[in-house]
C-alpha cells in the first residue's frame, strides 16, 4: 500500500472512532524484543537483516532509561539444541531452527550494553508474554506502561503490543526502534499497531515526554 494509501485508511478509521492516543501511565519500563544475533547478524542466522539504524536508535533510548531509572527487560527467542520445545512454528518457518539457546543466535547484540541487572526473558512463541515469566515481572514492578523496540515489527513486536494491550498495558512503540525484513510489512504493522494496540511516536517525541514526566528521577532509586 502507498503512504497516500494509509493516509486514506487513517482517516477511515478516525470516521469510525478508531485510533485513539492512549499515552504514557505512570511506571513504565522498556521491553527490547529479540535484538539478538540471530536477528541482526547475518553471519549467524538466515533469519537476520542489517537493522544498523534500529539498533543505534534504541541505544539511544535505553541509554535514557538507564539515567531515568527505568526498568529494562530483553526477549531472546531461541530453542533447544534439540527442537524438543519448538512446537509447530518452526515448520512455518523454517530458518528459525537455527535459534539454538547457548549459542551466538541467541545473544543480545551487543551494540545495545545489557547489563546483569536487565532481565533477560528467553521465549519460544511470537509474544513475549506468552510462556513467560514477563507479566509477573511486570506486575511486581507496579508497571502500567510498555515501551516496545525490537523485530520484527510485523512479527514478534506485533504479537507483544497485541498480547500488552491485553493484559491492560499502555503501549508505545517508536518507530525508530522497530524494524522488519521488508518496509510492506513493517509499514502496514506499525499502521495496525497505531490504529488498534497501543502508539506509534518518533522516537525523539517518545525521549522528550520520557525527559518532562521522569526527569525528577534522574540519580534516584527508583
Amino acid at each position: 500500500m502507498s503512504v497516500e494509501g494509509f493516509r486514506e485508511a487513517w482517516e477511515t478509521y478516525k470516521r469510525l472512532g478508531i485510533g485513539e492516543r492512549l499515552g504514557f501511565g505512570d511506571r513504565p519500563a522498556v521491553l527490547v524484543v529479540d535484538f539478538t544475533r540471530g536477528f541482526t547478524d547475518p553471519s549467524v542466522s538466515p533469519l537476520a537483516s542489517d537493522y544498523s539504524a534500529e539498533v543505534s536508535a534504541t541505544r539511544l533510548l535505553l541509554a535514557l532509561a538507564r539515567q531515568l531509572r527505568i526498568p529494562i527487560f530483553f526477549t531472546s527467542h531461541a530453542y533447544k539444541a534439540d527442537l524438543s520445545d519448538a512446537g509447530i512454528w518452526p515448520k512455518k518457518i523454517p530458518s528459525q531452527r537455527t535459534l539454538i539457546k547457548d549459542t551466538p543466535a541467541a545473544e543480545i547484540d551487543s551494540r545495545l550494553g545489557r547489563t546483569e541487572s536487565e532481565v533477560l526473558i528467553t521465549k519460544i512463541h511470537p509474544s513475549a508474554f506468552h510462556g513467560t515469566p514477563l507479566l509477573p515481572l511486570l506486575v511486581m514492578r507496579g508497571i502500567d506502561t510498555l515501551i516496545v523496540t525490537g523485530v520484527v515489527t510485523s512479527g514478534c513486536v506485533r504479537a507483544t503490543v497485541v498480547d500488552g494491550i491485553s493484559y491492560g498495558y499502555r503501549v508505545i512503540v517508536p518507530r525508530e526502534c522497530v524494524g522488519d525484513r521488508h518496509p510492506l510489512p513493517h509499514e502496514a504493522a506499525l499502521f495496525d499497531i497505531d490504529t488498534k494496540y497501543g502508539d506509534v511516536m518518533g522516537l525523539d517525541e517518545v525521549m522528550t515526554e520520557m525527559k518532562r514526566r521522569w526527569g525528577v528521577f534522574a540519580g534516584q532509586k527508583r
